[in-house]
């Protein structure tokens, strides 16, 4: 017994198994990467928001350094969740 994909006519046999475009074994590696540097930006953006005045912060420079730390953070949690087995 054959079962067609709808429209393409293709049975189960003939498809591709699909195949994840990041190996499973460097997750963990992935993991402790992105989130160091994720927390390097993080904690540099703390520091400079400590240390500087209402007259010499600048806008583009915050946002800048916390872009760069929510998008390592994002990728680092990302792929802590695929390493503890919660596939998202």
């Amino acid at each position: 017994m054959s079962f067609n994909s709808v429209g393409l006519g293709l049975s189960i046999e003939q498809m591709h198994k699909y195949v994840s475009p990041v190996n499973p074994a460097v997750y963990p590696h992935l993991t402790l990467v992105l989130m160091g540097i994720g927390l390097f930006f993080m904690a540099w953006f703390f520091i400079y928001e400590v240390t500087s005045t209402k007259f010499t912060r600048d806008i583009f420079k915050e946002l800048l350094i916390s872009l760069v730390a929510a998008v390592f953070l994002g990728f680092g949690v990302l792929f802590l969740l695929l390493w503890v087995g919660i596939y998202v």
